[in-house]
């Protein structure tokens, strides 16, 4: 059976530089654990380079998605019907809305290294929540999908 709604599925995996710099991390500790002899050095090497890798790895692993009913960022799982407008940021306007605009109250699935953006309104009077800021790589395929996702009427 296919699904009524086009796929939306993406996740904000961390930028390549951040893997270099853990891989620095842990020749750093490598370098700490000289003095030690080779085996405190490799153990330095391999610990730091993992824990950091570990690190970079469970900070990229965010996804926003769009099912049948739902938008699901991160840990947050929202109901179409409950969500209004989708608006799609460029990288100034989403700096915006990331700062001066920014309402405490709003959800955030917020990368820095993403310079654009979707924000959607929710409209359900029960939620202290007035919109959802997501970052993402593929704006207009997100709204797109957002759209295709609410019930028609």
């Amino acid at each position: 059976m296919q699904p009524s709604t086009p796929p939306f599925d993406e996740r904000l995996t961390a930028p390549r530089s951040w893997w270099l710099i853990a891989t620095l991390v842990g020749i750093a500790c490598a370098l700490m654990l000289l003095p030690l002899g080779t085996l405190p050095l490799l153990a330095g090497l391999a610990g730091g380079t993992a824990l950091s890798a570990v690190a970079v790895s469970s900070y990229g692993s965010a996804r926003i998605r769009v099912v049948a009913d739902a938008l699901v960022a991160g840990d947050a799982r929202i109901p179409v019907s409950a969500l209004g407008e989708a608006e799609v940021l460029d990288a100034e306007e989403a700096r915006a809305w990331r700062s001066y605009k920014a309402d405490t109250r709003a959800f955030m699935l917020l990368r820095s290294y993403i310079p654009t953006a979707v924000r959607v309104e929710i409209t359900d009077p029960q939620d202290p929540t007035p919109y959802v800021y997501l970052s993402t790589r593929e704006p207009e395929a997100l709204v797109a999908a957002l759209k295709a996702a609410v019930p028609a009427g």
